[in-house]
């Protein structure tokens, strides 16, 4: 992703023609020091941001990071140093904690999930659920808690839907010969996914040729049953719902991936602070 991009635009955003109350206040430069505080405990990522901020507002500005990204913080764990021009530190403050929190946020309960599975054969992955024009940073914070990526975007892979399979009905089009069109029109390691909604569908989505089987909103016995009549000849992945309270009685029926929409698209962000002196 382009970071120098979405950070200029970022600060455009929030300083369109100045910061009229810093400028107001101090005419003239002041050195100052700050520190970017966690207020909660969390897992950091999107540092390379916050030096990016800087750099472009004032490259005098200096950043040291005390932690790396993917660090789990306590409260009041000093995640970054600065020193500079207060009035650069005090104009690019919200942009750089926006990056920061967000990201971080995303890291976090990435993390939670991903533990709450820990010792089962089992990847969480993210979605499509993602904030438009930032998709690849928050893709980046999923991989920093320990999360996967599916696919970034609709050109990377196949994944036959609910509202696929619906027109295909309509136009008479069975499973068998959209698996077959499909084949025949993508390079040949793409792989070819099915959603399916009851375990009943299972074999004629395997006897179609597809590679993987999207189980949205099973409940647990019907994930079982679907898992098992995979017999491993198929990737299997679950979605719908799943949430940190139910995820491990998911990933305890054998499915090999558990996607979570909620990973990008209701993290809330971790609280950190920029306290200057």
């Amino acid at each position: 992703m382009d970071v120098e991009r979405v950070v200029r635009e970022a600060l455009r955003e929030d300083l369109p023609w100045g910061d009229i109350t810093t400028d107001s206040l101090f005419p003239g430069p002041l050195r100052a020091h700050g520190e970017v505080v966690a207020k909660r405990a969390g897992v950091v990522a999107g540092l390379p941001l916050l030096e990016e901020v800087f750099r472009q507002l004032d490259p005098g500005v200096r950043v040291h990071p005390e932690v790396t990204d993917g660090t789990e913080v306590e409260r009041g764990h000093v995640v970054a140093r600065l020193e500079g021009d207060g009035r650069s530190l005090l104009a690019g403050e919200r942009v750089a904690l926006n990056f920061l929190c967000r990201l971080s946020g995303i890291a976090t309960l990435t993390r939670r999930y991903v533990q709450a599975v820990s010792g089962l054969p089992c990847r969480i992955v993210d979605t499509r659920k993602t904030t438009p024009g930032l998709r690849a940073l928050e893709k980046y914070a999923v991989r920093v808690g320990g999360g996967a990526n599916h696919r970034f975007g609709l050109s990377d892979g196949v994944l036959v839907k609910d509202n696929h399979l619906a027109l295909l009905r309509r136009e008479g089009v069975s499973l068998r010969e959209a698996v077959a069109r499909i084949r025949a029109r993508v390079p040949h390691g793409v792989r070819i996914q099915v959603e399916v909604t009851d375990p009943e569908q299972v074999e004629e989505v395997v006897e179609a040729g597809a590679d993987a089987l999207l189980m949205d909103n099973m409940d647990l016995p019907s994930l079982r049953e679907a898992v098992a009549r995979c017999r491993g000849r198929v990737l299997t992945e679950a979605s719908g719902g799943i949430t940190l309270e139910s995820v491990r009685a998911v990933a305890e029926t054998g499915v090999d991936v558990i996607s979570v929409g909620a990973l990008t698209h209701s993290a809330p962000a971790l609280d950190l602070s920029l306290e200057i002196r």
